[in-house]
């Protein structure tokens, strides 16, 4: 426009005509993603079944000669594995039609057909769910939307891998390759990963008021819950050695060689033990603009899917109010900062926002391979907002080194696969470190904070629901303190070790030091007697002020350990299952109890 000319309203559009548009694209851009998805799930669905029809053929010709009604009665073996499930009679139903059930001769042949169903269901539901991707929908029942639609896409290809992982026979090479070298214990975290995916997606929906959304969703996703957890006790029983199979901590004469956990790549122990102004970066985020960025969420969207190598996104010193989200498909990226009281990545979403808890992360992270060092996350929600994430970790083999994650209900959602921390400082006030990852937190200080008043500090909410799930929260050689808030009031709020938020709820203290803000108890009930015997919590060789167990809790789950052995199961070596990932990282750790 020239100087001095001024509009008119009829010539340019007015606010809320450009707000109505921006809802109107937005809400066509995700129906594109979604409707994408849904297509995909249709191909998913043919193409696994071409992955059984080497299988189907090998006994259609005997099926095929059965009789109709002999052909609904389950065979020896197939009644024997779904008698092994919690869901014995959702199993049979849901196998006796499925190609190739009744002429699976052995067990683990029905651990691929079992796998391969649920597949087909799952990728049905994102096909069924994807049908409303452009309803209207209000904010609660669009964040429970995408949660379950993101969910459900984990599901279907950590589904996808663990089929190829049990009979790659008749896939192409291409797919053969993504799991190459995959040991059992990778398809029980998958696995472990795909029923939680489902629990946060169930979760989610129980808040949503919109009954339309609701019962369409729920109609979509009915039963695949029970459906994982048949093929997780199926595989479990039959393609696996049992839980805690993990593997030898290693002698003193390969001590060293366990610097680093063994899953972290050479080059990337030296990256995150190098100084950050020596790292050559791909990529450079500085909010003054002398870098490749200005925004986190613009390098994470710039840098490239599935990558098999490291790509490194430097962050320099500042506060970034983002939220970010490193989807499943960006592998393998390393964030690094200028040192976390420097480099501060910062948002306030809250349930209170209406956002689900999964959707409140200031950072959220699935792609594997995720690695954090040198950086504050943080969510200043505040105490009064409830539960709002800080930090959501759903990767497998992630790494985070050196950093703060703040927030005060709800901070660290540690949400599934295998997770390390190392030297990090977790601050929070209730349930602030939970999810179902199988995470180990080694040298770190975990800072109970001011809660609102009538609250209570539980450190830990650890929702296991399956027991074959390989799934818990350890805690090993760290700092159990009260932060500069509470420690003059501590006498007046009770904090507690955890409390259970699921039936085998799952959570160790190790050679940990504790201050004297944790109640003599020592751990709490969620509600009355829910979950007290089928729990696990234990404590080893803690030590300080609040680690006497002289007046701990007498539930049947509850155990002070008193053997060396039974405390090495939640090691890094043998609790986060092939923990030969971690030395790549450049992580120092301790595989074992101590060095």
């Amino acid at each position: 426009m020239g100087y001095g000319r001024v509009a008119s309203s009829e010539s340019l559009p007015s606010l809320s005509d450009l707000q109505l548009q921006a809802s109107r694209d937005a809400s066509r851009a995700r129906r594109r993603v979604f409707l994408c998805l849904g297509l995909v799930a249709v191909l998913l669905l043919v193409t696994s079944g071409f992955s059984v029809a080497i299988f189907v053929r090998r006994r259609e010709s005997d099926e095929a000669t059965t009789a109709p009604a002999r052909r609904r009665t389950p065979s020896q073996t197939l009644s024997r594995a779904c008698g092994l499930t919690r869901y014995p009679a959702l199993c049979l139903r849901s196998l006796l039609d499925f190609p190739g059930a009744l002429g699976a001769a052995r067990e683990r042949d029905l651990v691929h057909v079992s796998l391969n169903m649920t597949l087909h269901r799952v990728s049905a539901a994102i096909y069924g769910a994807s049908a409303i991707a452009g309803a209207a929908m209000d904010g609660l029942s669009r964040s429970a939307y995408e949660d379950c639609m993101e969910l459900l896409d984990h599901s279907q290809e950590q589904l996808s891998n663990s089929l190829l992982a049990v009979a790659p026979v008749g896939v192409s090479p291409q797919s053969r390759a993504r799991v190459k070298g995959f040991s059992d214990e990778d398809v029980v975290t998958w696995l472990s990963a795909a029923l939680t995916n489902q629990d946060t997606c169930d979760e989610g929906l129980q808040q949503v008021t919109d009954l339309r959304v609701k019962r369409h969703m729920k109609s979509q996703t009915k039963d695949l819950t029970e459906l994982v957890s048949n093929c997780l006790a199926i595989f479990s029983s039959f393609g696996r050695n049992k839980d805690f199979a993990g593997i030898p901590i290693h002698d003193k004469r390969r001590r060293k060689l366990l610097e680093f956990p063994s899953w972290v790549r050479k080059k990337d122990r030296r990256l995150l033990q190098a100084p950050a102004s020596s790292i050559q970066a791909d990529m450079v985020v500085s909010k003054d603009g002398n870098g490749s960025y200005t925004s986190i969420a613009d390098a994470v969207k710039a840098a490239p899917e599935y990558s098999t190598r490291r790509i490194i996104i430097y962050i320099k010193a500042g506060q970034y109010d983002e939220n970010i989200k490193v989807g499943r498909k960006k592998t393998n990226l390393m964030f690094i900062g200028d040192g976390k009281s420097k480099t501060i990545i910062a948002g306030s979403r809250s349930v209170t926002d209406n956002f689900t808890t999964f959707h409140t992360a200031t950072f959220a992270a699935t792609g594997t391979g995720f690695i954090m060092r040198d950086i504050t996350v943080q969510n200043w929600a505040g105490p009064e907002k409830h539960q709002a994430v800080a930090l959501r970790v759903g990767a497998d083999h992630a790494v985070v080194y050196r950093c703060n994650v703040i927030g005060y209900q709800d901070t660290l959602y540690v949400h599934s696969q295998r997770q390390f921390f190392r030297e990090c400082d977790v601050y929070g006030t209730v349930d602030f470190i939970f999810g179902n990852a199988a995470v180990v937190l080694q040298n770190c200080s975990l800072w109970a904070r001011r809660p609102m008043p009538m609250q209570k500090n539980t450190i830990t909410a650890q929702n296991r629901k399956d027991p074959n799930q390989n799934t818990g929260i350890s805690i090993h050689a760290c700092r159990v303190v009260a932060a500069t808030d509470l420690e003059p009031v501590k006498a007046n709020y009770s904090t507690y070790l955890g409390r259970p938020w699921k039936l085998y709820s799952r959570t160790v203290f190790m050679m940990s030091y504790m201050e004297d803000h944790i109640h003599p108890v020592g751990w709490l009930e969620w509600n009355a007697t829910f979950a007290l015997d089928t729990l696990y919590y234990g404590e080893y060789m803690n030590y300080g002020p609040g680690a006497a167990v002289g007046k701990r809790v007498q539930w049947p789950g509850y155990r002070v350990i008193t053997l060396p052995a039974e405390a090495s199961k939640f090691t890094v070596a043998q609790f986060i299952f092939g923990s030969s990932w971690l030395p790549s990282t450049g992580v120092a750790f301790l595989a074992g109890l101590s060095v």
